[in-house]
């Protein structure tokens, strides 16, 4: 943008000098457009306590600098923000349609953008408008329509006519960072899918707040999980294996936006079998009661496990099967230690080498890293077949266990 570099008023009958056009994808010609504000047609509608702006807003203002902001979730800075990662190749897509629809003039997007602020916009009742100076409100957060506008971004670069091209844009105004990333969640769960991965990092962020933010309202079946704190425990289970040093886990779940990691589980799979086995009522590891002291006996668990099976090429063991298999069984396993009262990993080492020696029948290969290897025979297991192995672990797990000086 051109900076002005002056801020004397003009004579009498003396014309200001408007800057050169510099800025190509804004259009900038006149003072007027270097200006931050901009006053549109607004619609005010309130949603109980929500107070929303409707509105249409024209691209050259939508792509200025600093009008919106994106707060993608980073698996590199602690999972912070809400946002999914943008899909460059649906936004070209969405690029390619609106620049191909200029010269016919029957490209149209009807789906607004829904934006939001901390700040509080003043509609005009007189003449239903309102007046956005983005530098005291902006920028805005995306809430939901981040592809829309990185494909409308993309046109208007490659055809100006798109500049004036008006979108529909819903504001919500006073609406907090934690009340954003909530409405967030609603959008993208109750309107449309999300990444279970993102979703289950939201949840989490949720239950940690719930304590000390005032959450709007939530959908009852949201509301009843991030009460419940079941995924904020399990995430933090599997981010403690992940992020561990010695743990056989240690940068093998692929975290919520994160492509770099490739070949092992990822998180939503993970997370999902710890919910549903380890965390459940008949599971042992929660009598702890100290959290500190279970995820130090699930990574002592694990790390037996790779003790006995991993030999280097035991791949599988790191991947949806090897993740269902043990999570089921430590709840007949954790079992036996608590009887043992001792869950070091050499005792656990040892106790899972005595059940495997224990097996026998179809399902005996379990115990050896060989059954472990890509396109080996656990690469081919369903989820009855999980089940039946299950069942025979725990049984040569008894068998083990049981005492030879019995007296009737």
């Amino acid at each position: 943008m051109a900076q002005l570099l002056t801020t004397s008023l003009p004579l009498a009958n003396e014309s200001i000098a408007l800057p050169e056009k510099s800025c190509k994808l804004c259009g900038v010609q006149n003072l007027e457009d270097l200006m931050a504000t901009i006053t549109v047609p607004a619609a005010q509608a309130r949603q109980g306590s929500l107070v929303i702006l409707a509105t249409t807003i024209k691209v050259r203002d939508l792509v200025r600098d600093g009008f919106y902001s994106v707060d993608t979730l980073d698996p590199e800075d602690g999972g912070k923000g809400y946002q999914r990662l943008l899909n460059t190749a649906r936004a070209r897509r969405l690029a390619d349609y609106i620049v191909a629809g200029q010269d016919t003039k029957d490209a149209f997007l009807p789906t607004s953008v829904f934006l939001a602020t901390d700040k509080t916009l003043y509609p005009n009742s007189t003449n239903n408008t309102v007046t956005i100076d983005t530098d005291a409100v902006g920028p805005f957060s995306v809430v939901d329509g981040q592809h829309r506008l990185e494909g409308l971004k993309l046109a208007a670069e490659r055809d100006e006519r798109v500049l004036d091209f008006e979108v529909p844009v819903n504001i919500a105004t006073g609406l907090t960072p934690i009340a954003q990333m909530c409405h967030f969640l609603i959008v993208n769960t109750t309107q449309k899918s999300v990444d279970k991965a993102v979703e289950q990092r939201i949840v989490a962020r949720l239950t940690d707040a719930l304590t000390f933010e005032d959450i709007p309202s939530l959908p009852r079946w949201i509301l009843k999980t991030v009460e419940k704190g079941e995924v904020d425990k399990a995430l933090k289970l599997v981010d403690y294996l992940n992020s561990e040093v010695g743990s056989p886990w240690h940068g093998k779940v692929q975290m919520a936006n994160d492509d770099s990691v490739k070949g092992a589980v990822n998180q939503r799979s993970f997370v999902k079998s710890v919910i549903k086995f380890v965390l459940t009522p008949n599971n042992p590891l929660g009598a702890f009661k100290d959290f500190e002291k279970e995820k130090k006996a699930f990574l002592n668990y694990w790390k037996a496990i790779a003790a006995v099976l991993d030999d280097g090429e035991s791949t599988t063991l790191y991947k949806y099967n090897g993740i269902e298999l043990f999570c089921r069984f430590s709840i007949p396993f954790f079992t036996r230690m608590f009887d043992k009262k001792s869950f070091t990993v050499d005792m656990m080492q040892g106790a899972l080498a005595q059940c495997f020696e224990a097996m026998d029948g179809e399902w005996a290969g379990v115990g050896h890293p060989e059954f472990w290897h890509s396109g080996g025979k656990s690469s081919f297991l369903n989820a009855a077949a999980l089940s039946v192995i299950v069942q025979e672990m725990a049984l040569a797990l008894h068998k083990t266990g049981l005492s030879t000086d019995v007296e009737l």
